[in-house]
């Protein structure tokens, strides 16, 4: 299996469990609402920026493409580790989802720097 298909699958399974996340904070009021709908939008921007990448119309497209992707990874961690440290979010509940953001964050800088070097 090849590493962009791998990132893919990853990515998809990864927002499906931002999703989950997602509707878990819904349901309370304020604060962790507003922070549902930060993560959701990064964490499920992820996936799309990297299909869109795999159909771009060039090599600079693809690099564009997943380095925006890997910008949404970042911003993912980034909500993430707020949840934890406001403990909105229970460690022990998050901790592999920012295990797994920050697997995504390392293979996307993997492959675009791949990329820029093959260019």
């Amino acid at each position: 299996m090849n590493a962009e298909f791998d990132i893919s699958q990853r990515s998809f399974d990864f927002a499906v469990r931002i999703v989950k996340l997602c509707q878990f904070l819904e349901k309370q009021s304020g604060v962790p609402r507003t922070l549902a709908n930060q993560l959701l939008r990064s964490g499920t921007s992820i996936g799309a920026n990297i299909e869109e990448a795999q159909a771009g119309q060039s090599k600079a497209d693809f690099i564009a493409k997943m380095s925006i992707s890997r910008k949404e990874a970042r911003e993912t961690l980034y909500w993430i580790k707020l949840l934890e440290a406001t403990e909105l979010v229970t460690s022990d509940k998050i901790e592999g989802l920012k295990t797994e953001a920050d697997e995504v964050v390392r293979i996307l800088t993997s492959i675009v720097k791949t990329a820029q070097q093959r260019k």
